[in-house]
């Protein structure tokens, strides 16, 4: 049985190639946290909205999007996708010369409604480009490519934003006068605008390329069952989808926490160690790269073990994987626990696909709207980093650094995937009986 077959392979190139996009705004973005908490001398707490204004947008737009994709096609809603996206990058430029904080997150904002109509029309459109049983497969081999994106958003953060913004400390900035602050903030905002700019100009590109290539059909035409109120129906009475999207929401809160407040968790071992803060956040956000290409490398393996492991059991068993590695962070002091962070990538390098895939399994055409839940369930990446940047500013919490205690969430979200797993491998049993 084929993964792909031939008379896919260019759209199947060219829609990949979203997958990359949207995984280096993702990862430009987390680092983005730590910058602006500084730039603008704010709490963690205040500069984690940047992670509520950008998953904010996957959730609003998801339905949206969907209803969209169902009118037109899923070429049309990769299209305002990039549009979106592009527009949101640009709007660094006014975001900038405001030198205020809250037009950032409107741009974040912009961008990531974008982002939510690529990955609303990417992923059920990959999943269509072939047979039912390879699907799987076939959106893990295309979800390969969105850590290659994510690794260069990582790599443009390092060098081209977090290593050239003013080496004042935290508690130095706090020192400054409001002139002396404006002149350092200015600076900064225009260090960290220059990549989306760049990224939207490349956008542009990737538009007008997409637009004049002639892309297959896939869709099935729709029918009066396919309404939006019975679909719906359908979508709740299948337990599957349901419990997916409940486990999708955990999942990206998970992936979101552990890659955010690496940062975090590495500046104080660093710290402590006797680095100054600038050296010891650059040198976080390497570990960060390092979590990044072991998560590309095991997308790989993982996909390749697709073919002999069921997906709802290696899903199970790198959950559980996931939640002991996160036990260590949690308790261990020093290098160790920042070691087990960075492994838990290895973890959750297979989860977003295989939780998609397995949702929309048996949705067949509902997959069109069932898409806009999932990618809904983005909406975790808004809500739990809030969470856990509570516990962090608390400073200690329970005895202990509260930003190792602060694990405990992303451990509760593996445990929620866990149990998806079992569920769903518990129903391939008895369907088989």
């Amino acid at each position: 049985m084929k993964t792909l077959e031939k008379k896919y392979i260019i759209p199947f190139i060219l829609v990949t190639a979203c997958f990359a996009l949207w995984g280096f705004a993702n990862d430009i973005t987390n680092p983005m946290v730590k910058a602006f908490s500084k730039i603008f001398r704010m709490s963690v707490t205040d500069g984690a909205l940047v992670q509520v204004a950008f998953y904010g947008g996957y959730f609003c737009m998801a339905l949206p999007a969907a209803l969209f994709v169902r009118k037109h096609s899923y070429k049309s809603g990769l299209l305002m996708g990039l549009g979106l996206y592009a527009v949101g990058a640009f709007l660094f430029l006014p975001a900038k010369a405001s030198g205020s904080y809250y037009p950032f997150l409107i741009a974040y904002f912009i961008l990531t409604c974008g982002l939510s109509f690529l990955e609303t029309s990417a992923n059920p459109y990959i999943l269509s480009m072939g047979d039912r049983e390879s699907a799987t497969r076939r959106l893990n081999l295309a979800q390969a490519f969105n850590p290659i994106g994510s690794l260069a958003g990582m790599f443009v953060a390092m060098n081209f934003i977090q290593s050239k913004l003013n080496p004042l400390s935290t508690a130095e900035r706090a020192l400054l006068d409001s002139e002396q602050f404006e002149a350092v903030k200015n600076s900064d905002l225009s260090v960290l605008s220059k990549p989306y700019v760049i990224i939207g100009i490349v956008l542009v590109f990737i538009f007008v390329l997409m637009l004049v290539l002639k892309m297959p059909k896939t869709d099935v035409p729709p029918t009066d069952d396919n309404r939006f109120g019975p679909t719906i129906k359908r979508l709740w009475n299948n337990k599957r989808y349901r419990y997916g999207v409940v486990a999708q929401f955990f999942y990206v809160g998970v992936q979101i926490m552990c890659w955010t407040f690496i940062i975090q968790y590495g500046t104080r071992i660093f710290m402590q160690e006797g680095m100054a803060e600038m050296d010891a956040e650059v040198l976080s956000q390497r570990y960060n790269i390092i979590a990044m290409v072991i998560f590309c490398v095991s997308r790989f393996i993982c996909t390749f073990l697709l073919k002999y492991i069921k997906p709802a059991k290696l899903l199970a068993v790198l959950a559980t994987v996931g939640t002991l590695l996160t036990v260590v962070v949690i308790f261990a002091d020093g290098r160790l626990g920042l070691y087990s962070l960075v492994a838990i990538s290895a973890c959750m390098s297979l989860m977003f696909p295989t939780i998609y895939g397995i949702a929309l399994e048996e949705a067949g055409e509902d997959a069109k709207l069932g898409a806009a839940g999932l990618i809904m369930a983005i909406l975790g990446g808004s809500v739990m980093p809030p969470l856990q940047a509570r516990i962090i500013d608390m400073g200690t919490f329970l005895g202990k650094p509260a930003v190792n205690m602060s694990f405990v969430v992303p451990m509760v979200c593996f445990v929620v995937i866990i149990i998806y797993g079992v569920f769903v491998e518990r129903q391939n049993k008895k369907m088989i009986a």
